[in-house]
């Protein structure tokens, strides 16, 4: 049995857990009749279960019952090597799914999966794969993603990547701000500054007004008088 998400558990299913864990049975709701288990318990979490006892939210007695032999999965952050590969599959994955066709994944595109923090991990990245998938059938293929600030990025030389072509360009992250900051600077110009409704900034960023709220503010952009 695979309990995915156990730190999500309320402490009073964490007491019921406990009991079946520990008299291996179970009483199905509306049951008065206790049932035998023989099952193999595996649990995920992806929050710091320690911090969680320690904190009073997660029942000490369950944490050291399902800690018996326990696997630390690094976050994706930690193991960006694992980037370009994971965003080609997942690219291939969609496009078989959806049956559209398959863009190619350009330096650009891996400088700025290889930029961000990833703070859902490969769930995130697979979700935002499958949107700009679906948003570069009326386009060309566009991760909206904000730029980290914590991370100097390193460009990803292109004979590493199989994905891109041989006459892709390279962009310095400098030059990806720039070229940024100037094509938001362009749609708001396009737009008279209007961000929300049809013919808006974020419309023809094709961006979520409060994506864009928040690069602007980040990029130090003020309306000219």
């Amino acid at each position: 049995m695979f309990l995915d998400e156990v730190g999500e558990l309320p402490v009073d299913l964490q007491a019921k857990m406990l009991r079946a864990l520990q008299k291996k049975e179970i009483r199905p709701v509306g049951s008065t009749k206790q049932i035998p288990i023989n099952v193999r318990i595996l649990a995920a979490s992806n929050r710091d279960l320690k911090a969680e006892v320690a904190a009073g939210r997660f029942r000490r007695d369950l944490y050291y019952r399902l800690n018996v032999f326990a696997i630390e999965v690094a976050p994706l952050r930690q193991h960006k090597d694992d980037i370009r590969l994971l965003a080609a599959h997942f690219l291939g994955q969609t496009a078989r799914r959806l049956k559209v066709r398959l863009p190619k994944l350009t330096p650009a595109h891996l400088v700025q999966l290889h930029n961000y923090d990833w703070p859902g991990n490969v769930r995130e990245m697979q979700n935002l794969i499958e949107r700009a998938l679906i948003l570069a059938q009326r386009g060309p293929l566009r991760f909206d993603l904000p730029p980290a600030a914590s991370e100097v990025p390193a460009p990803v030389p292109a004979q590493d990547m199989d994905t891109a072509g041989s006459d892709a360009q390279i962009f310095t992250d400098p030059e990806l701000r720039r070229r940024e900051r100037a094509n938001v600077v362009a749609a708001l110009t396009k737009s008279l500054w209007r961000i929300h409704g049809r013919g808006g900034a974020a419309e023809l960023l094709r961006i979520n007004p409060s994506t864009l709220v928040s690069r602007i503010r980040k990029l130090g952009l003020k309306k000219p008088a």
